[in-house]
């Protein structure tokens, strides 16, 4: 059961770096050991914080997305993750204020504790700083009046003197200190060139760092206060009912992103549309090809009422909202998982492949050497059937990834990169595909430090719009693949599309 009053903190700081991952999942862990079942929540996109989050909790962690779902739907999406809850913790994303780059508030940590009407718990890397701690936590409470911050929490305090010293500033802004964390070697969460190492790839190492988080956190903060606090969050503003992943597809959906476009996006968008009937062409000639009969593991199931979809998971591909597989299900697909790093076969009866994000380029060795499994899913995409496969998907299906033979299943060669491509993303599909008819609007994200040559196909997946107009990822029979990750819950069509094609194909 979950009501529009479940208690809530959102955990935020002033920047990145401040030490809000630590505080967050230490706290849901320490509210966990108090025996609370504990709701996590991640602001933005990122997958790899929710990984730890569910550690902390043992429930799935789940991404508030302004920006890629819609203000409207962050509540709601909030409500789904806390059934059952008797608490929620929202870890923040940057700083308090930062969102979307150009886009005011939207997809920061402060609309997304407006739209929950969550107060805040501040978290203040104290440790180059005494008094000028008040001018600082003073700026974050005054800078907007519908931010209720309700509390601090001082990281990387040096002794009990420099403690004191910033209580007695504080005393002057009016809000409370909450905890503080001594100054000591820090939790051991390796990090990389995307952030984090997701906890499927250490999760021993997972499992001891989050303990240690918790016992930082319920050492040195008042978790008492803490729980009060998070309790004197009222009802969700604004009426709210938990989100559903039911669809039907004769109820009026239109796209969510549709109705928030400027002229020129939308004259942007128009001029990428003209092409579309194109890529239509040419896909509806690719499509006609006759079937060829799909490899050994991979019988298809199509007609059956609950067709197979296979998603990948495993170390290599660690990247997927829950929200998508509970579409798919909900849409009548059966959902399992499999290994590209180690299962030889795809599942028996398998009608359609999700290959979501992940880290193949750390694993290109390993994911060329399982060959059986490279020529099962080329078998399978030459036999027409319906495979998305977002960002580190796109990578597994190109010709090679730095020099090691991938799928082969599009033209394309995949390297690493100098640089990381790292940014929301306003796009619109050029043609029809498994996913989306031609012209649908959808808001996605990009994540890498990888290039792939060409960077789109004779059918783009994508047009992107805004300052850089351009064409991405491929279309290609049944095949969608595209650098971009979306969030199937602002456009649940999507997931039922991709279930009746993997039906009837």
């Amino acid at each position: 059961m979950v009501t529009p009053s479940t208690p809530r903190l959102v955990v935020a700081a002033p920047s990145s770096g401040s030490g809000k991952t630590t505080v967050a999942t230490g706290l849901m862990a320490a509210f966990a050991a108090r025996g609370l079942a504990v709701s996590p929540h991640k602001v933005g996109p990122d997958y790899i914080d929710p990984g730890y989050h569910a550690l902390a909790t043992g429930r799935t962690g789940r991404n508030l997305d302004a920006y890629l779902c819609g203000p409207e739907l962050v509540a709601p999406l909030f409500l789904h993750g806390a059934r059952g809850c008797d608490i929620a913790v929202v870890e923040g994303v940057m700083g308090l204020y930062d969102g979307a780059a150009g886009e005011g508030e939207l997809a920061s940590t402060a609309q997304v504790a407006k739209l929950l009407g969550a107060p805040v718990v501040l978290v203040v890397d104290a440790s180059s700083q005494s008094r000028s701690v008040a001018a600082l936590v003073h700026g974050f409470v005054s800078w907007d009046p519908g931010v209720r911050v309700g509390g601090v929490i001082l990281n990387k305090v040096g002794s009990a003197r420099h403690e004191e010293l910033l209580r007695e500033a504080l005393d002057s802004v009016g809000v409370p200190v909450l905890g503080a964390l001594r100054r000591a070697r820090p939790v051991e969460t390796p990090s990389r060139h995307l952030g984090l190492v997701p906890v499927a790839e250490r999760r021993a190492l997972a499992v001891s760092a989050v303990s240690e988080m918790a016992a930082l956190v319920s050492r040195g903060c008042d978790l008492p206060a803490l729980e009060a606090l998070a309790r004197t969050a009222g009802t969700v503003p604004g009426g709210s009912a938990p989100w559903t992943p039911d669809f039907s597809p004769t109820h009026d959906h239109p796209p969510r992103s549709a109705g928030r476009l400027d002229q020129e996006s939308a004259r942007s968008a128009e001029r990428l549309e003209e092409g579309a009937a194109r890529s239509t062409v040419r896909l509806g000639q690719e499509s006609a090809r006759p079937a060829e009969r799909p490899g050994r593991g991979a019988a298809r199931s199509a007609g059956k009422a609950k067709p197979r979809i296979a998603v990948a998971g495993g170390p290599a591909f660690t990247f997927s909202y829950a929200e998508h597989t509970e579409l798919l299900t909900a849409a009548g697909a059966e959902v399992v998982t499999f290994d590209p790093l180690h299962d030889e076969e795809l599942p028996e009866g398998t009608a359609g492949l999700v290959i979501g994000g992940g880290f193949p380029e750390v694993y290109a060795a390993e994911l060329s050497a399982n060959e059986p499994l490279r020529k099962a899913v080329a078998e399978l995409a030459a036999a027409g059937a319906p495979i998305a496969a977002e960002c580190a998907g796109l990578l597994y299906l190109c010709r090679e990834l730095d020099g090691s033979p991938m799928c082969g299943v599009l033209d394309a060669t995949a390297r690493m990169a100098e640089r990381l491509t790292l940014g929301y993303r306003d796009a619109v599909a050029v043609g029809d595909s498994v996913l989306a008819a031609a012209g649908t609007r959808m808001r996605g994200h990009e994540f890498h430090r990888t290039a792939v040559e060409p960077g789109a196909g004779a059918a783009p997946a994508w047009g992107i719009r805004g300052r850089e107009r351009r064409v991405e990822g491929f279309v290609q029979r049944g095949v969608h693949a595209s650098y971009l990750h979306t969030h199937w819950a602002s456009e649940p069509g999507v997931a039922h599309r991709f279930v009746e094609r993997c039906r009837t194909s």
